[in-house]
């Protein structure tokens, strides 16, 4: 069997050994020169070209480690060999070793899927707006074009300029918003973000998503309605004919028969995806329906991970927290029986109940201890209560209680959610300011209002930062959102309440009830196609 390190030359994947034997990092350097080397139209290099190209970290003091590299890069096919005569000035030079080196068609194709690899990797993707505006200046392109009456029908090389340049716009529009999307799931899940950066620009973020969903929702219908336009009366395919036409008459001999009907299949299969991310049809919603309300429900994810970090950085208690503080009692507890009584305080688990041990029990098992790999048929028998085992249960057996009516309390329960339903909904109308006042301005509120209030308050401080004078904030059920700016005038605000009188300085504040039919943040109803 041959050896990974070395691999056989015809093996299909033996391009890629070079990834996983030792000095890699030399491998890759010498490859990266060779593709430099490529786009300078440089076909050949010798093994002194090839180490002054190398990076500095990288390259090695000495040729020979150059020409061994070289050498296990031919023999698994990512270069060829020839040989050097050209600097041959005696006999004795034709016996020497001496080649030259090139990229090999397959050394080459691995050197590019690497390319896509790391460039796949690092890709964080962008949600194209503009991109939205040039598929519709292209879709209109195509209306004129196909409106064109001179002889001969419309031009055939102005389709497929237009095609060519809607289907690569849209490719690009689809591949960014699906690489944006996995990056910004991502984010909110905090993998390889930190922290403070996530804090940083989550505003930029949601600013970025509200205003590409905007356009998304404007353009998205107009798209869809050109796209009808251009169906209509087979118009689109007779575009999509002429460019397939014109990519065959490029084709090889060999190929020519067949040629016009793939690159027809091709367009179609372009066109058919551009027409299912723009417009729904046949109880499947299109793509750009699903990428808005994927981006719309990302707002709320975005801004609860936000409550989430400031929850903690704040010291609010959570379920980590929680089993942090458990261990460190369990590490700062003096012995093992306070260390049992720990568990049974914090985790409600005890010993069986029909297990009597008591503290003759105990003083027997310290005289005698019995080893935990003692099996029970060979150990001491443990006291069981008779009634337990006759009859499996401590309890009497009788008659069973009759089941109380508890519809009074259940009609008592539903008046009291009622009543605290509608306190909460009056607390939100009289909160809502539906446009900027001062806060001073809001006047006296009743214990309900002013505990919603608080809330809403609380919540927007907990996104301010030293040097900041405005912010937005949304309750933790997203129903409400609270914008605050600042004043320089050095003004107080009052509010006065049943229970005192709140003081503290002046705002301008903006309270929007989301949750009012017709407000901004309501899913959009309208059609998108």
């Amino acid at each position: 069997m041959t050896s990974p390190a070395s691999g056989p030359r015809g093996s299909e994947h033996a391009p890629f050994i070079h990834l996983t034997v030792p000095n890699a990092a030399l491998y890759r350097q010498v490859m990266c020169a060779f593709l430099a080397a490529k786009e300078r139209f440089a076909v050949h290099l010798r093994p002194e070209d090839v180490q002054a190209a190398l990076e500095p970290e990288h390259r090695p003091p000495d040729l020979d480690a150059v020409v061994k590299a070289l050498d296990s890069l031919v023999e698994w096919g990512n270069l060829r060999a020839d040989p050097d005569t050209s600097r041959v000035t005696a006999v004795e030079d034709f016996y020497r070793k001496r080649f030259i080196y090139q990229l090999t068609q397959a050394g080459e194709a691995a050197e590019q899927a690497l390319s896509v690899y790391d460039e796949a990797l690092g890709r964080r993707g962008a949600l194209q707006a503009v991109a939205l505006h040039d598929i519709v200046t292209q879709l209109r392109a195509l209306l004129v074009i196909a409106a064109e009456r001179e002889e001969g029908g419309p031009d055939a090389a102005k389709a497929h300029l237009a095609l060519s340049a809607l289907t690569g716009r849209f490719e690009a529009l689809a591949e960014n918003a699906r690489a944006f999307m996995g990056s910004l799931q991502r984010t909110m899940d905090l993998h390889g973000v930190e922290v403070e950066v996530f804090l940083a620009y989550k505003d930029r973020l949601i600013q970025y998503l509200e205003r590409f969903i905007q356009d998304l929702i404007t353009l998205g219908g107009r798209i869809a309605v050109l796209i009808g336009e251009l169906e209509q009366d087979g118009r689109a395919g007779v575009l999509l004919r002429l460019a397939a036409a014109r990519e065959a008459a490029d084709a090889a001999p060999e190929d020519a028969e067949s040629a016009e009907e793939q690159a027809y299949e091709r367009w179609a299969a372009k066109w058919s995806g551009l027409t299912a991310w723009f417009v729904s049809a046949d109880g499947r919603e299109s793509q750009a329906r699903l990428l808005r309300g994927r981006a719309l429900g990302a707002i709320p994810q975005l801004l609860a991970v936000v409550r989430q970090l400031n929850e903690r950085r704040a010291g609010r208690s959570d379920r980590s927290a929680d089993f942090r503080t458990l261990a460190r009692w369990f590490a700062e507890a003096p012995d093992d029986e306070a260390r049992h009584r720990l568990w049974r305080a914090a985790f409600g688990l005890y010993s069986a109940r029909h297990l009597t041990v008591d503290a003759d029990t105990l003083a027997e098992r310290t005289a005698r201890p019995v080893p935990a790999s003692t099996s029970w048929a060979e150990a001491e028998p443990l006291r069981i209560s008779p009634q337990l085992r006759r009859t499996g249960s401590y309890e009497r057996r009788g008659r069973a209680r009759r089941v109380q009516d508890r519809s009074e309390q259940r009609h008592r329960l539903a008046e009291i959610a009622a009543r605290q339903a509608e306190e909460i909904a009056a607390a939100r109308a009289r909160l809502a300011t539906d446009d900027t006042i001062r806060l001073s301005a809001l006047g006296e509120l009743d214990p309900v209002a002013f505990g919603l209030f608080l809330q809403l308050l609380g919540d927007a401080l907990a996104t301010w930062r030293p040097g900041m004078t405005n912010t937005v904030a949304t309750s933790n059920d997203g129903s409400m959102e609270i914008r605050l700016t600042a004043l320089a005038d050095g003004t107080t605000a009052e509010i006065r309440t049943p229970g005192g009188t709140f003081r503290g300085p002046d705002h301008l504040i903006e309270i929007t009830d989301l949750a009012r039919p017709g407000r901004a943040g309501q899913p959009h109803t309208g059609r998108d196609d």
